[in-house]
């Protein structure tokens, strides 16, 4: 399924500068701005609004997001005058616009239909901390006091196994590494680390939140030669992790 995003802003600059941001983190993903006025000026406009929609006709489903509450009411407007099949495609989100386009973005980016990219940029609504716990469960109790209890292994780069079961839903792996990339854990590698996540039917987390979850990871703020522990429970549990590391240790090609 291919979802489009289309940004609102009163500022052509907002809405410009946050699809080229988002773009660097989800180059396939359909992102269209329609910010400012039909004469350059700050404002909303409906014909840049019903235009951007008709940019993304080729989407599956179209997600807005929009700055102010002005904006929400031209997208109402211009929602009014599409038929009703085009309507049905279209779901607005009232997610901060910036933080909420790139994690929609790169929850379209890995695949999500339009509830997965609805969810993620609602995420953006949370602290850090919240975002880890309000997106998909994380690991169970069980699973996380076992990564912390586990004993270090002799695997390069840190890389620590957990024993649990090897097979079914309830396998559980886990392992430790450090960032080596100069800007450590910032929006674009966050945005690579979800996206190689997200392939994985596992429950992922790293240092505690959701592996999952872009903004959830970019709140972590971790710089370079920080320790990332990565813990997963779940059929494909240690291939996630063993891709994780792997990512991680290869600086994310930075």
């Amino acid at each position: 399924m291919t979802v489009g995003i289309l940004v609102v802003s009163h500022s052509a600059a907002i809405a410009e500068g946050t699809v080229a941001l988002a773009r660097q983190m989800a180059a396939d993903v359909p992102l269209v701005a329609a910010g400012g006025t039909d004469d350059g000026g700050i404002g909303t406009s409906f014909e840049a609004i019903t235009e951007g929609i008709g940019e993304l006709a080729g989407a599956d489903a179209v997600v807005v997001l929009c700055d102010l509450g002005s904006a929400y009411l031209t997208v109402d407007t211009a929602l009014d005058f599409l038929d009703d099949d085009a309507r049905g495609r279209v779901h607005v989100s009232s997610a901060p616009v910036v933080e909420g386009t790139i994690a929609a973005a790169v929850a379209a980016q890995t695949g999500g239909d339009a509830d997965a990219v609805l969810a993620a940029a609602a995420t953006a609504a949370t602290s850090g901390a919240d975002a880890g716990s309000a997106s998909s469960p994380v690991l169970g109790d069980q699973t996380a006091e076992a990564a912390s209890d586990a004993p270090a292994g002799d695997r390069p780069g840190g890389a620590v196994p957990v024993d649990g079961t090897a097979d079914g839903d309830d396998a559980v792996a886990s392992a430790t590494v450090e960032l080596v990339n100069e800007s450590g854990l910032h929006a674009r590698p966050a945005a690579e680390f979800v996206k190689a996540a997200a392939k994985h039917e596992a429950r992922v987390s790293v240092n505690g939140v959701d592996a999952k979850s872009l903004l959830a990871i970019m709140a972590l703020a971790l710089p370079k030669g920080a320790s990332v522990t990565i813990d997963a429970t779940g059929p494909d549990a240690r291939d996630a992790v063993d891709t994780l590391v792997s990512l991680v240790r290869s600086g994310f090609g930075e």
